[in-house]
């Protein structure tokens, strides 16, 4: 499957399409290195995958990088690494190209916001050159223990819950059914501060979630199925998004 990213420069960043080797290996040890694991994090799905890196431009160090499964339609959704976890039949309705993201990690010794900013200006760059209708993926929460994060489950009950036209249903044997077990009103000011950064990015596009958490323990997270369909974002929100793209 073709795909188009041009290489994007943004002030001290550069992203760009993984094109060697040498680019995935990188791409591999920063994750096993991000996610705490003690194995190489490699699986099935990235020899399937288009891989993106965000690299200090002075350095050519590489400070963040992602992966994207481009679907023809929701047909192959169960093809997806989401699938494994979530019953995401409805979505096999799903008409347009899609594009799963995942495996998202920024380089834990680098912190910078503008590394999340160009990040996403090149998702919506890969996502207006390829025409996709629908960015998903599994949104991580640090750790197994849902105590931290009441607050954030319960607004995401709340406020971001997905349409029940694309609503995912329970698959994994360990999950946390926050919008059955939550009764409590969230404060919205602790529900930030706990709510992952990549999953708040996805929410201020409009994005929703399932009704449910999957206890991960082999990468020792909480995700969350997060969907966003490009057609509703915000205008505000896309008119920022390619000032990044360019």
């Amino acid at each position: 499957m073709q795909v188009v990213m041009p290489r994007m420069t943004r002030g001290r960043y550069c992203a760009r399409i993984a094109q060697c080797p040498a680019d995935l290996a990188a791409a591999l040890a920063l994750r096993t290195r991000a996610f705490g694991i003690g194995e190489l994090d490699r699986d099935q799905f990235d020899d399937l995958c288009v891989h993106v890196l965000i690299e200090d431009v002075k350095t050519g160090k590489l400070v963040c990088c992602f992966r994207m499964l481009v679907l023809e339609g929701g047909a192959d959704i169960p093809r997806t690494y989401s699938a494994q976890f979530y019953e995401l039949s409805a979505l096999k309705s799903y008409e347009g190209r899609m594009v799963e993201m995942g495996r998202f990690c920024v380089d834990p010794d680098w912190s910078d916001a503008d590394i999340l900013r160009v990040a996403w200006g090149a998702m919506t760059s890969f996502v207006d050159q390829n025409d996709i209708g629908m960015l998903f993926g599994c949104s991580s929460f640090a750790g197994t223990e849902t105590g931290e994060y009441l607050d954030a489950f319960a607004m995401l009950k709340h406020r971001h819950l997905a349409p029940k036209r694309w609503l995912p249903k329970v698959k994994a044997p360990n999950v946390f059914r926050f919008a059955q077990r939550l009764r409590r009103k969230p404060d919205v000011r602790k529900a930030m501060l706990r709510m992952p950064p990549l999953l708040k990015t996805y929410l201020m596009m409009g994005g929703w979630v399932s009704d449910h958490a999957v206890v991960d323990k082999h990468m020792n997270t909480l995700h969350v199925f997060t969907g966003v369909e490009i057609g509703v974002i915000p205008p505000a929100r896309k008119r920022l998004l390619r000032s990044v793209a360019g």
